[in-house]
Order: structure tokens, then C-alpha cells, then sequence
């Protein structure tokens, strides 16, 4: 029995999953590259070790694709499992308890039983590996009920940039009835939830730039425009006093949902004074008229994530810099598109720009919000999976994150789905300390054989 099996092995699918937590994938910095690679052969050779066939490492022009295959019966179902091996980088490491690519398990009060402390644990090393060992489990016992297929890409944390040329040049070998997605996360771990829509994304660094080189403050301050100044005033402008995109038609398309349809959302439990503590905050921030459910999950943001310019090394320089820069993000939900919004928040910013500067506004990446249905065969297996292992109905929830690749998979394959992933909000994902379950990890390896049994046997 699957049950048996996976008892008998935790201890090894533990291990080898701390051996893939080991390598720095990190796909955004190219000193990483070779490392990178070697994630991809890892994934390789695991798959071709549980039973996988026709398992290639796949170049593209950045970072490879790691496909396989397992065809038991062409008239069958099959299902395409889709993850990335790649990781965001580690920094500032500084804050990490403990090394991030030195696996170790410690316990946490949301994670009694103890959880995995390393780069990747949850994001999304550690929920693509569940989908290997949830293979290797069937193929052991002989109970794989339908075809399957991995697509297993490296460059998820960078946008995906080549995931869609290798859709469009393998659409025959990418056939497939429905993609299975874990990188997502679960309400509570008593709580389990499948995500049903995710928001969208329009990323851009911009660039301010003053005077010719760098200022004396004291000779030119006051007198010349400081671009960090003036960046400030520029990226605070975004809101206005209740927390609203002042960007002209930023909401002109955005859906709103109506009074029944929030209502539904917010039937999801949650707990306001246990989220605060866990971030260590007084208070939530957001757009007015709207709680934190639905801020995070049916309305779009602007955030800042990361500023600098100028002197920030040790004491003092009074300097006057000749530039600034900021790189900034904006989630986008149904209706509103990536180039869209880009090209709004590119002719805004560079319009409110005062004499004295220059700015340029240089997009990186976006990603089309999606909402996956809840009537289709697909999810009411995920569905029926997770009550069969969690013992209660799982919730459809709103996710705030975004994978633009669920977009592209519907645009290029035709392909719907599901987004039954096993990670919590809780667990620092992209942020020093990320980690995972055991708990989460092991249930990912139980529940998944359940998805493709009653997929499988779905009319």
C-alpha cells in the first residue's frame, strides 16, 4: 500500500530532498548558472530513478527544462505536473537563522512537528519533490492510474522567460488533459484550501537621474535637484490618502466582484490578531473599503521592493548622488493586463517627473492574472483528494501571488489548471528563514496519488 511505502521511506525522500536544498540554484544571478544546472540534473536523475521515461534536460536559451514522461496507456488521461527548480536569491543572509542551502529541521509553534529551514523548502523545491516521490510511490506499488508528464523549469523566479517558446515548440510532446501545479499554499494546516485564481504581474525598475556625477551636499544641496529626494516623493505620490493607485486607469478595467461573491470569500477562516502577531505588526495597511482577504486576494497593488542610490557604506559621505533607483511591482487581477498596466505606470511615472531629472522606467517581467474554474473534473479530484487525506472539504480561495505561467499554459497548450499546493503564507517564502512543513511535505507525497486515482476515474 502507498501508505506503507511512504512510512517506510520518509527518512530517504527527507534526505533527498535536503540534497536538492544543498545546490543554489539561484536562476536571477548568473554566478549561480552552473549550480543551476546541476539542480536540473538532480531532478533528472530522481525522476529517472522512480520509473520515468524519455527524461531529457531540455536547453533553452537561459536556464534548462527538465521533461519526462510516463505513458501507460494512450487512451487514458494524462496530466501534466508542472514546478521549477530555481530559487530567489538568499540575501541578506545576514537574517537567516541558519545557512539557507544547509537543510535543517526546527520546530515552530505553527509547525510543532518541525519544519524545513533552507532556500527552496516551500518555493518550490520542496512541493515539486512530492510530485517525484508521489510518482516513484505509484510506480513502486504499480497503481499509476493515468499518464503523466513533468515539465520541471528553472526560471519561474526570473519570469519564466523561455518557458513559452519551448510551449510553442513542443506542443505534441506537452499534450496533455489538465496541468497539476503545487507552488501555491494551504489556509491552516487543518484548514486545507486550492487556490482558484491568481493575480497578475507588472514588474519595472526605474532609473532617476540628476546632476552629471555625484555632489558635494553642502557646496550643491539645496540647489540641485537629489534624485533619492525626488524618487521618494515620486514612489510615495503612487497612493493617495486611502491607500488608492493614483495611476490614471489603473482600475478602469479591474473586476469587481459582487456582494455575494465576497461574501463567499470571506467564509474562509481567518484571524486578524494571529496574523498580525505572526508578522509582528500593530496594524494592517491597505485600500480602504476592502479587508485582508480581499486586499490579497480581488485587488490590485503597488509596492516598492527595493531602493537604493547614493553613499550606504560605512559612516558618513555627504554626498549628493547623481542617481537613484527603485524596482517596483504591481499585482494585477482579472481584466487588467501585464502590458497594460506597464505602459500606464510608464507614461504616469515619467509625466510627474519635476525639471531638474530624467527618468526611466525599464520593464523586467509580468504575468496575466488567471481564475481556474471549480466545476471541472480536475479540481473536484483535487478536491476529493485532499478531503480524503485532510478529512474535511477543502476551501476555494483567492491567491495573491502570481504565476504567470498558468496564463501561458491556457494561451499555448489549451490546457486548464489546478493549483493544489500544500505550503503556508507563514512559512517566509522569498524571505530569509523560509521553510516547510513536514507535515505539508509528507501530505503533498499522500494526497497527490488521490488526485490522478479519481481524475483518473472522473466521467
Amino acid at each position: 500500500m502507498l501508505a506503507n511505502y511512504l512510512n517506510e521511506h520518509k527518512e530517504r525522500f527527507l534526505n533527498e530532498l535536503f540534497e536538492l536544498l544543498r545546490i543554489p540554484s539561484i536562476s536571477a544571478d548568473s554566478a549561480y548558472k552552473n549550480e543551476v544546472v546541476k539542480a536540473a540534473e538532480f531532478i533528472k536523475e530522481k525522476l529517472v530513478k522512480a520509473g520515468a521515461d524519455a527524461v531529457e534536460i531540455c536547453p533553452t536559451a537561459g536556464h534548462p527544462i527538465v521533461y519526462g514522461e510516463k505513458i501507460i496507456d494512450p487512451s487514458l488521461p494524462t496530466v501534466l505536473v508542472y514546478g521549477h527548480y530555481d530559487v530567489q536569491p538568499a540575501v541578506p543572509l545576514e537574517l537567516w537563522d541558519t545557512p539557507p542551502f544547509e537543510p535543517q529541521v526546527r520546530k515552530t509553534a505553527i509547525h510543532p512537528d518541525g519544519a524545513i529551514f533552507a532556500r527552496g523548502a516551500c518555493d518550490d523545491k520542496g512541493q515539486v519533490y512530492m510530485h517525484v516521490k508521489a510518482f516513484e510511490m505509484m510506480m513502486a506499488e504499480n497503481t499509476l492510474p493515468c499518464n503523466v508528464k513533468f515539465m520541471i523549469e528553472g526560471e519561474e523566479e526570473v519570469g519564466s522567460t523561455h518557458l513559452g517558446s519551448f510551449c510553442i515548440a513542443n506542443k505534441e510532446k506537452l499534450k496533455a488533459d489538465v496541468v497539476l501545479i503545487s507552488d501555491t499554499s494551504i489556509m491552516a494546516n487543518d484548514t486545507p484550501s486550492i487556490d482558484c485564481g491568481l493575480r497578475g504581474l507588472s514588474y519595472v525598475e526605474v532609473e532617476v537621474t540628476g546632476p552629471n556625477r555625484d555632489l558635494h551636499s553642502g557646496v550643491y544641496g539645496g540647489a540641485v535637484a537629489n534624485p533619492i529626494n525626488i524618487l521618494a516623493k515620486m514612489i510615495a505620490s503612487m497612493h493617495d490618502e486611502n491607500n488608492h493607485i493614483t495611476i490614471p486607469g489603473f482600475y478602469e478595467k479591474v473586476q469587481e466582484l459582487s456582494t455575494k461573491e465576497r461574501e463567499l470569500l470571506n467564509m474562509a477562516p481567518f484571524d486578524l490578531e494571529a496574523y498580525q502577531k505572526d508578522l509582528g505588526i500593530d496594524a494592517v495597511w491597505g485600500e480602504n473599503g476592502f479587508n485582508v482577504l480581499e486586499r490579497t486576494g480581488i485587488r490590485p497593488t503597488l509596492d516598492c521592493n527595493g531602493i537604493w542610490g547614493g553613499y550606504i557604506g560605512e559612516g558618513a559621505k555627504t554626498v549628493l548622488p547623481s542617481k537613484a533607483f527603485a524596482k517596483i511591482s504591481m499585482r494585477l487581477v482579472p481584466n487588467q493586463t501585464s502590458d497594460e498596466i506597464t505602459a500606464l505606470f510608464k507614461n504616469h511615472f515619467e509625466s510627474i517627473a519635476p525639471a531638474g531629472v530624467k527618468v526611466e522606467v525599464r520593464p523586467h517581467h509580468g504575468g496575466e492574472p488567471v481564475v481556474t474554474p471549480i466545476d471541472s473534473k480536475a479540481y473536484k479530484a483535487a478536491e476529493k483528494a485532499m478531503e480524503k487525506t485532510f478529512g474535511k472539504m477543502p476551501i476555494p480561495t483567492r491567491g495573491g501571488g502570481s504565476i504567470p505561467i498558468v496564463a501561458l499554459f491556457e494561451r499555448e497548450l489549451g490546457l486548464k489548471s489546478v493549483l493544489m499546493g500544500f505550503g503556508l503564507d507563514s512559512d517566509a517564502l522569498h524571505s530569509p528563514n523560509e521553510h516547510y512543513g513536514l507535515f505539508n511535505y509528507y501530505k503533498g507525497i499522500e494526497t497527490i496519488p488521490y488526485f490522478f486515482t479519481y481524475f483518473a476515474e472522473a466521467e
